[in-house]
């Protein structure tokens, strides 16, 4: 079993309205994903997501495709230390 990896993640271009965080959270829970996504001002999605690193990896080939209506211009990750959550959500 690998350890548990966390990336905070700033994804931007055609984002907002587009149910990109719903999208963003239906993927994380499928990769067994923990932490949360909400949207920035000047149309960026921020992302903390913690788990297993080959599943983050996954997690993020997902945001780079979008989800049809969304589309990802931008995405930058960066390595933090693991908050431990227990699930993921929405934050408003």
């Amino acid at each position: 079993m690998s350890h548990k990896v966390a990336k905070h993640i700033i994804v931007s271009g055609r984002v907002q309205r587009g149910g990109c965080r719903y999208f963003v959270n239906q993927k994380a829970k499928e990769c067994q994903l923990t932490g949360w996504v909400k949207n920035l001002p000047k149309g960026k999605v921020e992302i903390e997501a913690e788990g297993d690193e080959t599943d983050l990896s996954c997690f993020v080939e997902y945001l780079k495709a979008g989800n049809g209506y969304s589309r990802t211009d931008q995405l930058h990750q960066s390595k933090i230390e693991p908050s431990n959550y227990t699930n993921f959500s929405i934050r408003y």
